[in-house]
Formats: C-alpha cells, structure tokens, sequence
C-alpha cells in the first residue's frame, strides 16, 4: 500500500483532550514544510472550527457512501459519529509537503501505520487523568455519562501507546511541541 510521493508521514494521537491539535497547530505555525490531512467525520462543526480546514464535515449517508466506495484509508465510529481518512488527502498533502501530518484517534492511526509502515507515530499522553478529566469536561455539552464514557475510553486507548515510535507527554505545551518539532525532523 505505501507508495509515498514527495513528503514523509507521521502520525499523531491520543486519547480525545490530549491536546493533538493544539500541538499540531503550533508545529505548522513553527515550521511552513508540515501539512495536515484533513479527516472526514459526519459530527458537527463545534464553534469556530471550518469545513474543509478542520475536518470535512459530511452527512451520514455521504459517509457511508464513500465507504462503499473504498475511498476511506482507514475509518471509525467513535461517541456515535463517524470519522476516517480519504486516501485523497494522503496523497494531496504528501504531495503538496515536505512533512505531513495526520492527527488522529489510535485506531485509525494503527490502521495507517500498518498501511505506511515507514510513517513515524507519536503518542500523547495528558500529564495526568485529573488534567485529561478537565480537558474534556472543558469542551462542555456533555453529561456526566459521556464525560465517564470518555474517560474509560482515553484509559484503554493510553493502554496502546507503547505500540507508537514514541510517546510524548503534553505537559507544557511549548516543550511538547518542541520534542515532536525534534522527533518529525530527526
């Protein structure tokens, strides 16, 4: 399956309030040669986040229709909505970059890696539950359930990090860019 253009992939995920994008956006901001595909999901947009920028926002059927079709790398159903990655934004941003970034959950992201094998993947770890707890209790317009469904899922998904090139904790936001800003241009 690996047939890489110009550019290199990496991979980048954790569990959901880890801080994945956040790193993500201050790596392109520090460094124009990384680009970022952009993942597809049937979710809302959450305030100030654009379709076609932060995700392709689709319907259901939409969704599924490009399942049928194959055109999916890798896909997932997570909190009841789904989210995957077109193999066309593999190819458009390893094109298009030196250096390029998927941010995504750890299923899709083992499924990538076994499709790119040479990708280099890097986990996030919250510094601690308590601080992950308030990361995603902080994105509001949950109920005490979801917070908890959350919370078991980030645990069994940190279970996996040790399946990643490297694992990185997201303490202090600049010293955790700086160590994956390390580790992409090793």
């Amino acid at each position: 399956m690996e047939n890489q253009k110009k550019g290199c992939l990496y991979i980048i995920s954790g569990p959901s309030g880890c801080g994945k994008n956040t790193v993500f956006d201050a790596l392109a901001a520090k460094d124009p040669h990384i680009g970022q595909t952009v993942s597809t999901t049937t979710r809302k947009p959450r305030d100030g986040e654009r379709d076609g920028v932060d995700y392709y926002f689709i319907s259901e059927s939409e969704f599924l229709q490009k399942i049928d079709n194959n055109e999916f790398l890798e896909h997932v159903c997570y909190a009841n909505n789904y989210y995957g990655t077109l193999r066309s934004e593999i190819d458009r941003v390893l094109n298009e970059y030196e250096k390029a970034a998927l941010v995504i959950e750890i299923n899709g992201a083992l499924n990538i890696k076994k499709l790119y094998p040479s990708a280099v993947s890097v986990f996030l770890m919250p510094p601690s539950l308590e601080t992950l707890r308030e990361r995603i209790a902080c994105r509001g317009g949950m109920s005490d359930e979801d917070l908890e469904r959350r919370m078991q899922t980030a645990l069994q998904e940190m279970e996996q990090r040790y399946l990643y090139d490297y694992i990185v904790v997201n303490d202090i936001l600049e010293k955790t860019v700086e160590d994956v800003y390390n580790i992409i241009n090793k």
